[in-house]
């Protein structure tokens, strides 16, 4: 006689709470429609993220950049005090001399402001949020369209401030105050803290021009506005600096 076999159904486990059931398995969400890659935990990195982090180590190093330019200002009040042996009376006598400051320095300043407001508009037309939406979806570029004239514009401002300073250093040679072995303690400060000033802008201006450059190359929006981003903080930084100093220059002496 053939051996039958029967299918027995299986038994069943009960998950009744509180019965030693094992619970459902947790699952983590992965963004919806997703390869199944568990990303929870960095739903929030992206766009912005990215340039919030840029913004801290700019934010870092305009504050490192800052605290110089504060050191040079102490510097400048301190050799003030300075004295020296009158070689007949054998008293001591200062030996600062205040510096008449050349009247382009007024206009230049007047520049460099401009330059901050076209820089401001640049950087906000870039973060427009209907063009910038409309970047992203690939319907053009009118966010850049927007920002690069003023760029542009910030580009001439600054180059302008950079000539005014060099037309009043040679104002100021031409009144007898080379920065030479010579030059006075007042005049060989005013030739530091501009020049050092400049030295920084002209970092500015090669930023503007490497900024105008990256943006016809980048193709996501998201990085010419952190181009433009960082730009914009150096400018600032650059031109509060410069306001500082040159009050520093007017009324400290």
């Amino acid at each position: 006689m053939p051996a039958t076999f029967t299918h027995k159904p299986a038994k069943e486990q009960r998950k009744e709470p509180g019965h030693g059931g094992q619970p459902p398995p947790v699952r983590r969400p992965t963004g919806g429609g997703g390869n199944g890659d568990d990303n929870w935990g960095n739903q929030h990195r992206g766009p912005r993220e990215l340039l919030l982090r840029i913004r801290f180590f700019v934010f870092s190093a305009l504050a490192a950049d800052m605290l110089f330019f504060a050191v040079l200002v102490m510097l400048f009040f301190a050799r003030q005090a300075g004295t020296h042996m009158d070689p007949r009376t054998h008293e001591q006598i200062g030996d600062w001399h205040p510096v008449a400051l050349p009247p382009i320095l007024f206009l230049n300043t007047a520049a460099l402001l401009v330059s901050c407001l076209t820089m401001e508009l640049a950087r906000r037309n870039i973060f427009r949020e209907i063009d910038a939406l409309e970047e992203w979806l690939g319907l053009g570029h009118p966010a850049l369209r927007r920002a690069l004239p003023w760029l542009a514009a910030t580009l001439a401002l600054g180059s302008l401030f950079l000539a005014g300073q060099w037309i009043a250093w040679r104002q100021l040679a031409a009144q007898g105050f080379a920065f030479n072995q010579f030059s006075t303690p007042a005049s060989y400060f005013f030739y530091l803290i501009t020049g050092l000033h400049a030295a920084h802008l002209l970092i500015g201006v090669a930023a503007l021009i490497l900024c105008l450059s990256a943006l016809n190359w980048l193709k996501r929006v998201q990085y010419r506005q952190i181009a433009v981003d960082v730009t914009a903080w150096y400018w600032h930084a650059m031109s509060l600096a410069w306001m500082l100093l040159l009050a520093v220059l007017a009324l400290g002496q």
